[in-house]
Order: structure tokens, then sequence, then C-alpha cells
């Protein structure tokens, strides 16, 4: 087989030429194995939802083996202004930001800098001592010290809203100075709700990963993404804090806790504000990014490859293969009845979320209602985006999505 050598920094890689490199637009939809005529539902749907004030805007991506088949967008990336959206638009990602941080954990993992089941004390101190809630009010220590491969599948007991917390403990945003490590030290200073490996209970495991590889890199999370992963695969429009020149392209934040509910500003002045705004000092490895589509899909063919992207490989093949194989034994992800790999879900034959995905097919989205799914039998990748949160229409909005998606499919 031809391959592609690359040199990124002093290491040379092989990639085969066979995995799809890059994205074009498909010919036409047939081309791809889609209908056309069946895509057209997704533009009714989405046309539909934001003149009934479902949603404000969408924006949609679709490739099959790397022919993009429907990148549209749909509403106003600013309700109050009327501004039409736009694809390349940029959004807050939330919990999106997972998957990168995963791949840089996984990366120095390969390097040989850390094995996944090295105890999360051995790069952080502050978690030596960590206690497990006893279920009387007490505190006692673990039966298993967590790890980082506790940390990729959300099993090491550590929740965002902490039962011992009374006032809300959720950082997704920041515009005060808080940093990483302050943020870290006070994650590490609450008990585990459970003993290591367990449950899925998902938290800020992810942002502790990302705190990891701070440590063992030298690098701040900022400048290790754009080093390591977003300048090597073109992701030229994925940051923690947009750059001046970009900051026009940001969506504006809304809100629709219930049906019944209009489409509000959202009242967080953080939420809506911290990609541009503030101090600046937070790289939160679980939720911290904003990004586009086109940008995003990069990662997840990067996956949908093997670990390649770009004529560049981040990953093994073993190593992502590794990434969709269960971690979290008999639990499942909250009532979706599927599973969790290493920073990202897997759907089930039995999924209650999934709908005609693929078994195996891999998944994930942020809280402020984005999502992608990544299916390796029929090389799909597949993403829609929206700023909403709350929101009590997220269910449908990235579910009938999907499900229109696959209905597309010939």
């Amino acid at each position: 087989m031809k391959s592609f050598l690359v040199l990124l920094g002093a290491v040379m890689m092989t990639v085969p030429l066979s995995a799809q490199q890059t994205f074009r637009n498909a010919t036409t939809p047939a081309a791809a194995g889609f209908s056309a005529e069946r895509l057209h539902r997704i533009d009714s749907f989405f046309e539909a939802a934001v003149a009934r004030g479902l949603a404000p805007n969408a924006v949609t991506f679709i490739a099959r083996k790397g022919q993009i088949v429907h990148n549209k967008a749909f509403g106003f990336s600013n309700l109050e202004k009327k501004t039409p959206a736009r694809t390349d638009d940029i959004f807050r990602i939330a919990s999106q930001t997972k998957l990168v941080t995963t791949v840089a954990v996984l990366m120095l993992y390969e390097e040989g800098r850390l094995f996944l089941d090295d105890p999360i004390a051995k790069f952080l101190p502050e978690f030596k001592d960590v206690q497990v809630l006893d279920g009387n009010g007490g505190t006692r220590p673990p039966k298993t010290p967590p790890t980082i491969r506790h940390l990729l599948s959300h099993s090491a007991g550590i929740p965002y809203q902490h039962p011992t917390v009374k006032e809300p403990n959720v950082y997704l945003s920041d515009l005060n100075g808080l940093t990483t490590e302050e943020l870290i030290k006070q994650v590490a200073k609450r008990p585990l709700t459970h003993d290591p490996g367990e449950q899925f209970t998902y938290g800020y495991n992810t942002d502790v990963a990302g705190r990891i590889v701070e440590v063992i890199s030298g690098k701040s999370l900022k400048d290790f993404f754009h080093e390591r992963i977003f300048r090597p695969l073109g992701m030229n429009d994925t940051y923690f804090y947009l750059p001046k020149e970009k900051a026009g392209r940001l969506v504006e934040m809304y809100a629709k806790g219930e049906m019944d509910a209009p489409l509000t500003l959202h009242g967080s002045v953080s939420n809506r504000t911290f990609p541009i705004a503030g101090k600046q000092t937070l790289y939160l490895g679980g939720a911290g990014l904003v990004s586009t589509v086109a940008d995003y899909a990069k990662l997840c063919q990067l996956v949908l490859n093997g670990g390649s992207f770009n004529h560049v490989r981040l990953l093994s093949r073993k190593t992502v293969e590794l990434m969709g194989r269960n971690q979290i034994g008999n639990s499942f992800v909250w009532d979706r009845n599927d599973k969790f790999g290493l920073g990202l879900q897997i759907i089930t034959e039995d999924t209650r979320y999934g709908d005609q995905a693929t078994p195996g097919s891999l998944t994930w989205g942020g809280a402020y209602c984005s999502e992608y799914t990544i299916d390796p039998k029929e090389g799909i990748v597949m993403m829609v985006f929206t700023n909403v949160s709350p929101y009590a229409w997220y269910g449908e909005f990235v579910r009938k999505f999907r499900v229109l998606a696959y209905g597309a499919l010939e």
C-alpha cells in the first residue's frame, strides 16, 4: 500500500492514503449513498423549528466516506438582529471538548508518558489522600485509587454538582480569572461519590484529565491543543477564546427551559460571553471550546479513519479501537442503555437514544445543544449545532436530526 510521509515536530509518521484525509462535496447525494429527496426532510424540519420558535438556528454536517452531502445553516445566529445563520458560524461546544482532551491524553499514552491505569495522584498530588463517601455521612479511603482510565470513562466518582456542596459549583465558563489548576484543586478536596470503577458518574473527570495533560507536557491545554491537534488537523476555527477578528462569528446564546416558553437570551453573562470576554484564564478539558461544524468534523473523521486526518496520524488504529471499547462494565450512560468508552458514548443494540445508528457507533454532545455521531460501519460523520441552554427541546433537536439523516441513507 502506498503511504504518505509526514514530518510533525521530530516525529515521522506513515499515514495510509486509503483513509479519507480531506472532505469534499459529493457530486450528488446519490453518489455518496443518500437520497436527495429525503435529505430535504432535514431542511423542512429545521425551517419549521425556527418558524415555530423552537430553535434559533441549526447548522448541520453529514459526510460519508469523506463526501459531504449536507452542510447547511438555518435560522439566525442572532435573533434580535435577524442575522442569518451561516455554515461557518462558531458555537460553544461545551462537552464536545472532552473528545479533544481524550485524544490529547491518548497521544501522551502512546508516547509512553502515562499508563491508563496510573493513579491520578501520580501526576496530581492533591488527589493523594482523596476519600469516598461512606453512605453514613462520613468518608473512607476508596477501595482502589481513581485512575486516568476512570477519568476518561466517567467512572471515578467525580460529579459536577457535588452532594456536599449546597451552592451551584458547575463551572463551564468564568470571566474572573479562575484557572484550571485552581478548579482541579477544589475538586480534589471533595470526596468521591462512589468507589472508582463502580458506576458511570458524569462530571469534572475530563477536566482533571486535561490538567494531567498540562502537567505531563509542560504546556497549557490551549497550547497543547493548538500545537499538537488543531494546527496539524487544519482545525483553524477551534479555540478556548476567540481572536478578535473571529468574535463576530460567535452565535448568540439562548434559553428555553420549557416547551411553552419562548426563546430568550441566556441569563448568564459568563456563559454568553466567555469566549470573547473576561480574563480568559480557564482551559477546561471538559467544556471549554468553541468550534464550527466543519472544524469539528475533522476530529470525528480522524476517529473514523482510525487516528489520522489531513495526512497526519495523531493516534494509532489500535488506540482508536480501545476508545470504542466499553469501559464501564454493567453500568449504563444514564437512561440511554448505552455504554461509555474512552471519551465518548458507545451506542448499543438495545439503545434508547441512538435510534438507527449502527451498534458500535460513537456519539456525545454538549450542554449548549450540539452533538456528533460517528458510524464506522457506514463511514458516516454527522453533527448538528445550536446554542440553547437550558433547552427543553434538546432531545428532539439532536435525535430527530439523526433519525432524518439515517432515513435519507439508501
